[in-house]
């Protein structure tokens, strides 16, 4: 059993006792358990291995496997978790997150440093008498200078690993540069030739399709006049019916005076002949 602790914690002052008697009662039991006390200001390392974020914390170590104690912290609970196996029914602390894996050892690193900083800062204010904004702007420079200075490492990697490709210069004479301005010049006479060629034929289109439209308009014009008269020869038949059915009358040249009279008149006779 491992216990990580730090001297100012009041819980981890607290469970000193109770951790004593459980060394004691397993010694006496002659249990195959070991008990040990990591304080976590001395060896900030290894309690990044373990990623250890509260205090104090007890973890199970056996065959490799890496279990956390979460039980009560008493010396009988914690020697009835050993010595009846309590501890097989907990799941073990993954392998990537396993203590002796590598990325943890990164882990411990970075507590270390993280470690190292905090006793720069204690420094800075005990014993230079800064106060707490004078050390946090130290910290603030020296951080914004090393990120530059990573930076500008990294960019030279990057260009001495990749160089940027440079165009390669051709060298010309005097004369064969006017040739390509004269070649660039004709290149450019000849596209708007045929630019003009191709408004030249999109205007005679044009004016075919006009020319093309009042021929049209002309023959429907003379569709209609035909239509035009069959529709006087319509109005012929429609009189003469009516002629038809007045009484007395046999074709309708009567009909050549007003139509209205006429038909007053043929009933007026009718009358009288009743």
């Amino acid at each position: 059993m491992v216990e990580f602790y730090a001297p100012w914690c009041p819980a981890c002052n607290a469970l000193s006792s109770a951790w004593k008697e459980l060394t004691e009662r397993a010694a006496r039991r002659l249990l195959p358990m070991k008990t040990a006390a990591v304080d976590v200001t001395k060896s900030p390392g290894l309690s990044g291995r373990f990623v250890v974020t509260a205090l104090p914390t007890i973890f199970h170590v056996k065959d490799g496997e890496f279990r956390q104690y979460k039980g009560p912290r008493d010396s009988e609970a914690m020697l009835s978790y050993v010595e009846q196996e309590r501890w097989k029914s907990v799941e073990p602390i993954s392998a990537w997150k396993s203590p002796d894996s590598f990325q943890m050892s990164l882990v411990a690193y970075f507590f270390k440093l993280s470690q190292s900083l905090r006793s720069v800062h204690t420094m800075l204010m005990e014993t230079y008498g800064l106060p707490t904004w004078g050390s946090y702007l130290i910290f603030a420079l020296v951080t914004i200078l090393v990120g530059a200075l990573l930076g500008l490492i990294l960019v030279c990697v990057v260009d001495l690993l990749y160089p940027p490709q440079r165009s390669e210069k051709v060298m010309v004479t005097r004369e064969e540069a006017e040739k390509l301005k004269a070649q660039a010049k004709a290149d450019k006479s000849d596209e708007e030739e045929e630019l003009i060629n191709d408004d030249i034929v999109d205007d005679a289109e044009n004016s075919q399709n006009s020319d093309a439209e009042k021929n049209s308009q002309s023959n429907t014009e003379d569709e209609a006049q035909p239509k035009a008269e069959g529709s006087g020869d319509d109005k012929q038949c429609e009189l003469e019916d009516v002629c038809a059915v007045a009484k007395g009358v046999d074709n309708c040249s009567a009909l050549e005076k007003p139509l209205v009279p006429f038909i007053i008149d043929t009933a007026l006779r009718t009358y009288e002949i009743i």
